[in-house]
């Protein structure tokens, strides 16, 4: 600040140059009048501008669209969804990283919406304190630290915890990804859903929780009885059901211009993977509007439940 006062305080006497009667001063009259006539004479002369230089519309940095819904039938939404994208354009500045989860709560019309929201927030509170602050402070891992996969498994433990201590009646799914680089860290608990989708193909990464999908694993159902199924979205295991938790883990390499989906149920459950990926492919360059289609396509088909997708696309 004190640049600042010295800059704008008045002049005092030790700051002003006196002049002596021997100085000598340039006389008004002596001064040069320019007229334009001497304009004309001499034209003024200015400095070429550089050619600009072409402009790349390809972007460098993670893009995401993201949207939920309370769908056609409930009073309510449920579902909770996060996403936070750390880019920065700073001298030796880290990859861009970013961190996405969709939960989907159950157990009644306020505990549900307690339990995703407590289970996002614990989520993203480890996940930012282990992972997204050291990355961007660029501190070097060590050996002994826990790895991303690790990380987030403990994070999903935290928020079971949390929910079972705050929400005794709630529960949730959670389905998250943390990306840095050309990876993706899945962690993932219930029946919301993460897709990839690569070159037009979508593959679904994560494995449902629920009754209905392990009696098609055991061979006790087919698809189009697990359809109609009366227990269908009754889940084996979620978040804030029981003292113990187990968590699935996959990674997966995400390359130039992939897409990263994750939906809670009431957005596959509806419309399917086939039509999820006709939308995805037909809105390859707006990630909000592919977003936004799939959650209008589910209320077109009826709206049953809460909707949610957030969509992550990787630069080229």
């Amino acid at each position: 600040m004190n640049w600042f006062r010295r800059l704008f305080k008045p002049p005092t006497a030790d700051d002003v140059e006196v002049f002596s009667a021997a100085d000598t001063l340039p006389r008004i009259e002596d001064t040069p009048v320019i007229t334009d006539e001497t304009q004309k004479a001499v034209p003024l002369k200015t400095r070429p501008l550089p050619p600009p230089k072409p402009f790349s519309s390809k972007s460098r940095n993670i893009r995401f669209g993201q949207v939920s819904d309370v769908g056609q039938l409930r009073s309510n939404n449920q579902d909770s969804s996060l996403a936070v994208l750390i880019s920065s354009e700073v001298t030796n500045s880290p990859p861009p990283i970013g961190f996405f989860v969709v939960a989907d709560g159950m157990g009644g019309h306020h505990d549900g919406e307690l339990a995703s929201t407590i289970t996002v927030q614990a989520l993203v509170r480890e996940v930012v304190e282990q992972v997204l602050l050291p990355h961007v402070d660029g501190t070097q891992r060590t050996a002994d630290q826990k790895t991303i996969p690790e990380i987030l498994s403990d994070s999903m433990l935290a928020a079971n915890q949390a929910v079972q201590d705050q929400v005794p009646n709630g529960g949730t799914t959670a389905t998250c990804a943390l990306i840095r680089g050309d990876l993706a860290y899945i962690a993932h608990v219930g029946d919301s859903r993460a897709y990839l989708i690569s070159e037009g193909n979508l593959e679904l990464i994560t494995r449902d929780h629920s009754l209905v999908r392990r009696l098609l694993e055991l061979g006790q159902l087919t698809p189009e009885e697990a359809e109609v199924h009366p227990q269908r979205n009754v889940l084996y295991r979620a978040i804030g059901q029981g003292e113990t938790l187990e968590v699935d883990a996959a990674t997966r390499r995400m390359p130039p211009t992939s897409r990263l989906l994750l939906c809670s149920d009431g957005l596959w459950g509806v419309i399917g993977d086939e039509k999820i990926a006709e939308i995805l492919n037909e809105y390859v360059d707006d990630d909000q509007e592919a977003c936004n289609k799939l959650v209008a396509t589910a209320n077109e088909l009826g709206g049953p439940d809460n909707i949610t997708a957030v969509l992550v696309h990787m630069p080229e």
